[in-house]
């Protein structure tokens, strides 16, 4: 037996609703800039006086690499313990690592429920897989943050004379943006607000409405006596069989007089008509 939700909105189309699309399409690409900014050496750049000009050093928080202008040629794998024991650099591998496999995992639980060749979406499934898209871009963005924070103050080997933001902090922010925006959208789909515009859906009494007003009102039927009626036998007029039989006085149904002539002259019939 339907619900009494079930039965009184209705998804007038079978395509995937706006808000999973929005999710399902910024989740991807938020995952791709935040494996980028995960895995690239480049949160912050250095540029010491001990180095030629054209050099310069660029740490990331798994490797560190000296890379030159001029060139495209990179010198990796530098050692600098100071650098790596910083606290911020441990909570940044495990928060940007954390969030890469969240956005798998609500990834995966969100594309059953977005399923478009069915009537109706699971919200519920598609709702919690958004929830975990969510928390995985406030797992990007928080180390994202608090490097960019203390971007001057984490110690290094290295002399700390010339700091600059890496382009991974910049992916990072706009992958996390993406992935919280996406997972937002696509979790609140779990409510149904807006009149049901978030989900595409439309109340049926709306629809079954629209549908007949614009159909014209069924012509009104009217009785018309019919000419086969039978005779009464309870006339207030009185007539009999030989009435019947004499001849209406209708002028133009008569027919014409024959006009008698007068034959009592045989040579000319017509004298006693002048």
């Amino acid at each position: 037996m339907p619900t009494r939700s079930t039965e009184e909105w209705i998804r007038l189309s079978l395509r995937t609703p706006g808000i999973l699309i929005f999710g399902m399409v910024l989740a991807p690409c938020g995952w791709i800039l935040d494996l980028t900014a995960t895995v690239a050496p480049n949160w912050r750049t250095l540029h010491p006086t001990t180095l030629p000009p054209d050099e310069f050093i660029q740490q990331g928080i798994w490797d560190i690499c000296r890379a030159t202008s001029t060139s495209t040629r990179e010198e990796c794998n530098l050692q600098d313990t100071e650098y790596f024991n910083n606290q911020i650099i441990n909570v940044a591998q495990g928060l940007m690592v954390a969030s890469l496999i969240v956005t798998l995992i609500g990834l995966a639980v969100a594309i059953p429920g977005v399923r478009c060749w069915k009537d109706r979406p699971n919200w519920v499934v598609a709702g919690l897989g958004g929830l975990l898209i969510f928390l995985s871009g406030v797992m990007t963005i928080i180390p994202i943050a608090w490097y960019t924070h203390i971007l001057k103050e984490i110690t290094s080997e290295t002399a700390l004379t010339d700091v600059r933001v890496g382009y991974c902090i910049i992916l990072g922010y706009i992958g996390g943006i993406f992935e919280i925006l996406g997972g937002f959208v696509m979790f609140i789909g779990i409510c149904r607000c807006c009149g049901g515009k978030n989900r595409g859906e439309t109340r049926v009494d709306e629809v079954m409405g629209d549908r007949f007003s614009h159909q014209k009102p069924p012509p009104r039927r009217v009785n018309v006596p019919t000419l086969d009626r039978a005779r009464s036998s309870a006339s207030s007029v009185p007539y009999s069989r030989d009435s019947m039989d004499d001849d209406v006085s209708f002028p133009r149904a008569k027919s014409p007089a024959v006009r008698s002539v007068n034959t009592s002259y045989a040579g000319r019939p017509y004298d006693a008509d002048l």
